[in-house]
C-alpha cells in the first residue's frame, strides 16, 4: 500500500507499507521467520535505494497451517 501527496503539480510517494503474508507449516520456524523480517531490509536492494526518500514500514502476517 503506498500514499502520494502532490508536489506542485507532481504525484509523489511518499510512504510505502508492505505486508508479507507467509504461511508456515512448522511452528518450530516462527522465530526465525519473525527474525529474517526484522533484518531483511539492510540486505533488499529496493529498500536501501529508497528508503532515504520515501517512508517504508512492513508488516508480517503468519498464518500456521497444518499440512
Amino acid at each position: 500500500m503506498g500514499e502520494i501527496e502532490k508536489e506542485g503539480n507532481v504525484l509523489v510517494i511518499k510512504r510505502i507499507h508492505v505486508v508479507y503474508k507467509l504461511k508456515l507449516s512448522d511452528p518450530d520456524k516462527r522465530e526465525a521467520a519473525e527474525r529474517a523480517h526484522r533484518v531483511h531490509a539492510d540486505s533488499c536492494p529496493v529498500y536501501r535505494s529508497i528508503y532515504k526518500a520515501i517512508d517504508i514500514t512492513t508488516e508480517l502476517q503468519i498464518e500456521e497451517v497444518t499440512a
